[in-house]
């Protein structure tokens, strides 16, 4: 089986080295690169076709909500995972949105980090708790003069697998909870994306957290 191919986008060099020196030391991933912005990590993505790019949203020059949404049109194969801090949760649902496939905190566990790199290279999006929660937090706070855009409503159904997506079960999972099939889950999350805009499930669950429809989750 192929080695994940990983490039790390983030304009501490504390940060690019401190994952480094725990991705060279994990079976089955190879660091292929490090950008220091988002227009680097545009130019090494053409260049060393990463399987997965690990990307800050802060930096100078491009930013990484601005290299999401390119890389999302342009490199749609390319799977996204965004490095955030505990100040950051505002950013980080815009990076969801833009089509980022999960979140990582910069200080996270290396089994997290590995976990969330391999599921982001299968086509999978890990959704922690603790960072949903965080998230859900976010959305309590007074909302911003302008409100979210108005989505087309889930069914019920719909929103259970959605609530369950978003606590981070697996499509095999949702569908034994809820007595359906893994092929009827799909149909259900494909009208979810539909519905919603979006073509992940994180993206997803970024838009129902500013709808507070995970409210109690």
């Amino acid at each position: 089986m192929n080695a994940i191919r990983v490039l790390i986008t983030d304009d501490h060099l504390i940060v690019r080295e401190g994952l480094r020196l725990i991705l060279e030391t994990a079976e089955g991933i190879e660091v292929v690169g490090e950008a220091r912005d988002g227009g680097e990590c545009l130019r090494l993505v053409a260049e060393l076709a990463p399987d997965v790019v690990l990307m800050d949203l802060q930096m100078p020059g491009m930013d990484g909500i601005t290299a999401i949404g390119y890389l999302r049109r342009e490199v749609p194969a390319v799977a996204i995972v965004i490095l955030t801090t505990f100040n950051e949760d505002a950013l980080m649902l815009q990076g969801l949105q833009a089509g980022a496939r999960g979140y990582l905190l910069k200080d996270t566990d290396r089994a997290t980090l590995l976990d969330t790199i391999q599921a982001a290279a299968r086509g999978e999006t890990l959704l922690r708790p603790e960072i949903l929660s965080r998230v859900l937090a976010a959305q309590a706070k007074p909302p911003a003069p302008d409100p979210a855009p108005a989505v087309t409503p889930l069914s019920d159904r719909e929103l259970e697998v959605l609530r369950a997506a978003a606590r981070g079960e697996r499509n095999k999972e949702i569908a034994r909870a809820l007595g359906i099939s893994e092929r009827t889950v799909k149909a259900h999350l494909a009208g979810v994306f539909n519905k919603l805009g979006v073509d992940s499930r994180a993206a997803a669950v970024a838009v129902a957290a500013q709808q507070g429809w995970l409210e109690g989750e």
